[in-house]
């Protein structure tokens, strides 16, 4: 695990380098073309979060309409959903599970155009599927994912603005952006932070995770990390949905790890983490500013809609430390394989 997330500024300067950003761009312009009405998203576990993280992406720069299915719809319920105007996207590290699959190609059968985003573009998924995006992560040793969720959003990054370009090709000021995400990523990786927290949370006996906008997705994805690799029962909210009755379960016992960067969905926590202070929460931030009465893992200061593949470094970086305090083996989580097969 801890090779597999050292390895993620690397993944970035790859999958940015001319053979995959062209790629990208060459499906991002038959997207654009074809000028589908909405976009549905399916996918499980970890590339889950990253196809919210799409949503999130697609409704705010695309101003489409956006969501996640339910494979069982089809798959269990055997129901056909009228999907021809839609672009439906199937995120999976893998794309070995039969109900993804199964959902494109029910998807493809009604007339949808339809996306594989997977590592492995000689998998089901992508032979279902009309147009495919590789995320080139390599091989993840690890059972909990890590760089390929962090490729998968980059992934989405990229096409979402190639599609918002119009041709497909990101334009010269995202390019110049995008391309000091590896040394900032690499930079974030070297804080020590995470690993110093460890010992502080080795006897908790549960966790909350909180963020807002393209941050939710990113507490999603660390309080399933913790839960894979610690077996520390995490709790995800928006935080929104925190203050509308789960606020009341924080106390000193129970820590708050909260995605705030600085854009509209951080500077939204302002109403969150005061509330938390009330009840003398145990709050560790994830962002670039400091927040009083709160311990901080930092991370650099970027676009919001960048800070997703930069937030989740340390908290990666926590959930195996972690793990390590709590003598687990966060490289084979008790009861997970690589790939689950569901239907």
């Amino acid at each position: 695990m801890a090779a597999d997330i050292d390895e993620q500024p690397a993944g970035y300067e790859r999958l940015l380098s001319a053979e995959h950003a062209g790629a990208i761009a060459r499906v991002a312009a038959v997207i654009a073309e074809r000028r589908p009405r909405h976009v549905v998203f399916t996918a499980r576990g970890t590339s889950d979060h990253a196809a919210l993280y799409g949503a999130y992406l697609t409704e705010i720069r695309l101003g489409l309409p956006a969501g996640l299915a339910s494979p069982s719809v089809v798959t269990l319920y055997g129901a056909k959903p009228d999907l021809s105007d839609a672009l439906v996207v199937g995120v999976s590290q893998s794309g070995g599970s039969p109900d993804l699959a199964e959902v494109l190609r029910t998807a493809r059968a009604s007339g949808a155009l339809t996306l594989a985003v997977t590592n492995a573009p000689d998998s089901r998924l992508a032979g279902v599927a009309e147009l495919s995006v590789d995320i080139a992560a390599g091989h993840e040793r690890a059972v909990a994912a890590t760089k390929t969720y962090t490729a998968e959003l980059l992934a989405l990054l990229m096409l979402v603005e190639g599609v918002r370009a119009g041709d497909g090709a990101l334009p010269a000021d995202e390019r110049e952006a995008l391309a000091a995400l590896p040394e900032l990523a690499a930079r974030t990786l070297e804080d020590t932070t995470p690993t110093q927290l460890a010992p502080r949370y080795r006897f908790a006996g549960q966790l909350v995770t909180t963020g807002r906008g393209y941050a939710y997705p990113t507490a999603r994805e660390a309080a399933l990390k913790l839960m894979e690799t610690s077996y520390l029962p995490a709790l995800a909210f928006s935080g929104a949905d925190l203050l509308h009755g789960p606020l009341a379960m924080t106390d000193p016992d129970v820590p708050v790890l909260a995605v705030v960067g600085s854009g509209p969905g951080g500077r939204s926590m302002g109403e969150v983490l005061p509330r938390l202070g009330e009840r003398r929460a145990d709050v560790v931030v994830v962002g670039s500013a400091d927040v009083e009465g709160a311990t901080r893992m930092a991370v650099p200061e970027v676009d919001e809609r960048y800070a997703p593949l930069l937030d989740i470094l340390p908290l990666q970086r926590l959930a195996l430390a972690l793990a390590l305090a709590r003598g687990e083996d966060p490289d084979a989580p008790r009861g997970l394989k690589k790939v689950t097969a569901t239907m």
